[in-house]
């Protein structure tokens, strides 16, 4: 009898000890993201949301980043609904609905505005009890009320940059991220994810509003759909990686220039593919390096057609507005080139206004520290004549392209040996210069300056500080 009762009390607690705990092996994921229905504003107008969460509720805090971070509107306990995602959302959107507004204040300076969403939760029902917690970023730009009335420069930010390298949902414009690593050719901007603005922007606004300097902003597609801005401002600025631009958007530009009108590229691999905004600006297209599949390709008129700028079919050279372009540059401690170099540029042309009080030399070298040549560069085709450095002008480079400091650079054959007229092997440079043809035009010839001011570089501090001063004048 003892012995059947031990052996009852054994198998109950056998049994026990091995039946899984109900529910401890379904404990869903956590997750909050949405997306900015409007993407530029002004004071005044309202900015819709459209979120997909996991959880009931969210909380959001809206913050204007610069030389300080300034939370601007908070607010906890937003209904939340996990929304499906469309197979093409990566081309077509997300189609969500739009979950809340926000009034722009009446107070809200220009500048890029960071949303953040978060979520949390204290686990499983029975296991996994740990407290839990999900966020996102989302981001707009408000413009300003009073287009030129406090400044004259206008920052317009990189948007479609941004978004052509956005993989969320699965595809972007690049195979190397992408879903079976396919390339996409049509990029929404109705998705999460999808900025670049800490990388070269903000590094480049914080140093300039430490500095005293106060600018407007606003994004990409203004230059296409909101072209009269410009006519309120005398310089225009690209900062960073701003390698995705629109026929209407050069267009507007140029005939800013034409007019007087400045610009600075404090940016590289500026202009390098022509795309076609769609949507009203919703989503942007570009074909690439698959230009032939392209349906402007059957049509013979090769104008905007979705490919390099620098492409012999659009004969429209990116040297033409920008003075450079990325066919003669290439990379710099990227992408396997020149990887055990310094990353600085070697002066030229000291006397030039824009080294104006450096104290700076021919032969002498600046921004090594701060790999302020890199990633991606742009030059232009050269004769180099007693040491010197001039513009042939047979790639589309403008006759008043002054060259003034120069870095060696190089393309990856990957990238450069799809295209027909490419000559391989060929090594470019980096070209920082000036050229003046109705206005002015500045190019750092590398999308790494920014970091220069970052880390405090006295020669890029110098020189940013004159281009600036100048071209506002």
């Amino acid at each position: 009898m003892k012995t059947v009762i031990q052996l009852s009390l054994f198998l109950i607690v056998t049994l026990t000890l091995s039946t899984p705990i109900r529910g401890a092996e379904n404990v869903p994921s956590l997750f909050v993201e949405g997306y900015a229905g409007q993407r530029s504003v002004s004071p005044g107008d309202t900015v819709p949301f459209h979120v997909s969460t996991s959880a009931p509720d969210f909380a959001v805090e809206i913050s204007r980043l610069g030389a300080t971070t300034d939370v601007v509107w908070t607010k906890d306990s937003v209904p939340g609904t996990e929304h499906p995602v469309p197979e093409d959302s990566s081309a077509q959107g997300c189609r969500w609905p739009e979950t809340f507004q926000v009034p722009v204040g009446a107070n809200w300076r220009s500048g890029y505005y960071r949303v953040r969403f978060r979520v949390q939760d204290n686990g499983g029902k029975w296991t996994q009890r740990g407290r839990r917690t999900a966020e996102s970023e989302a981001y707009f730009v408000v413009r300003s009320a009073n287009p030129g009335g406090d400044t004259r420069i206008l920052l317009q930010l990189a948007s479609n940059t941004y978004n052509a390298y956005n993989n969320w949902g699965g595809f972007s414009l690049y195979a190397y991220h992408g879903f079976s690593q396919n390339q996409g050719h049509r990029v929404s901007f109705e998705r999460p994810g999808g900025s670049q603005f800490s990388k070269w922007e903000l590094p480049f606004v914080q140093w300039a509003e430490r500095a005293g300097y106060r600018i407007d902003y606003a994004i990409n597609s203004d230059l296409e759909f909101r072209p009269e801005l410009l006519a309120h401002y005398r310089l225009v600025l690209s900062v960073g990686h701003d390698e995705y631009w629109s026929a209407p958007m050069r267009d507007h530009l140029e005939t800013f220039i034409a007019q007087g009108g400045n610009v600075a590229f404090f940016s590289g691999n500026s202009v390098c593919w022509q795309v076609r905004s769609e949507q009203d600006g919703r989503a942007l297209t570009c074909w690439k390096q698959n230009y032939h599949s392209d349906p402007v390709w059957q049509t013979g008129d090769y104008a905007t057609l979705s490919t390099a700028w620098s492409h012999h079919l659009i004969q429209r050279p990116e040297n033409r507005l920008t003075g450079v372009g990325f066919l003669w540059g290439g990379y710099r401690k990227s992408h396997g080139q020149f990887m055990e170099d310094p990353a600085e540029y070697t002066v030229h042309r000291p006397d030039h206004w824009i080294f104006a009080g450096t104290g700076i030399k021919r032969g002498d070298t600046f921004g090594a520290r701060d790999t302020i040549v890199g990633y991606e560069c742009d030059g232009c085709e050269l004769d180099w004549r007693d040491g010197l450095p001039f513009p042939t002008l047979r790639d589309g480079t403008p006759s008043s392209f002054n060259v003034l400091a120069t870095c060696p650079a190089r393309w990856h054959p990957d990238d450069a040996e799809w295209y027909e007229r490419w000559e391989k092997g060929r090594v470019g440079n980096a070209c920082l210069g000036v050229y003046t043809q109705g206005g002015t035009v500045f190019t750092s010839g590398a999308t790494d300056w920014a970091h220069g001011l970052q880390g405090a570089d006295p020669i890029v501090d110098r020189i940013t500080r004159n281009v600036i001063d100048r071209l506002t004048q």
